[in-house]
Parts: C-alpha cells; structure tokens; sequence
C-alpha cells in the first residue's frame, strides 16, 4: 500500500441541533472548529441538522399515511374505466 494516502481517523463530536444531542464518534471528517467534551478534552466539532436522535423513524414519531385512503380516492376516480364490461347491479 501506498504511505500517505489515506485520511486521518479521530474521534469527532457531533452536534446534533434539532435533538441538542451530542455524540462522540470515529470519523475521518475534517473540520476547523473545535469544542471542548465532558471528558474534559478538545475534539474536533461537527453540527448536523439530523441524526437518530432526531429524525422520526429512529424516534417512532413517523406518521403513517392512509393506504387504504389512497386505494379508495383512486377507484373513485378512475373505477369507471375498470367496470366498463361489467353490468351495474
């Protein structure tokens, strides 16, 4: 392998805003800005708008859309076409 070529692996503190979660983990990410952890030592800093303590598969707070809502609203629009050989009863 050649020497030199591969990014440095550290540990950076990610900063998630929405959920104000803060998680320190491996990354090879580059950044200027710095901040200071519980540990009391300095890493590199990272925000993210979202992260698995924020989006809302990871939270359970997804919402769940009317399949059966969508299937109904499309037979009524366009049954007509489908039941044309069909004798109405």
């Amino acid at each position: 392998m050649r020497p030199n070529i591969h990014p440095e692996y550290r540990q950076v503190l990610f900063h998630d805003l929405t959920a104000n979660t803060y998680f320190l983990v491996g990354s090879t990410l580059k950044t200027d800005r710095t901040k200071q952890w519980e540990d009391g030592n300095t890493y590199p800093y990272v925000t993210l708008d979202v992260s698995s303590a924020s989006h809302p598969f990871y939270t359970g707070k997804q919402k769940q859309i009317g399949k059966e809502g969508q299937v109904a609203r499309f037979g009524q629009r366009f049954g007509q076409f489908f039941n044309k050989g069909k004798d109405k009863s």
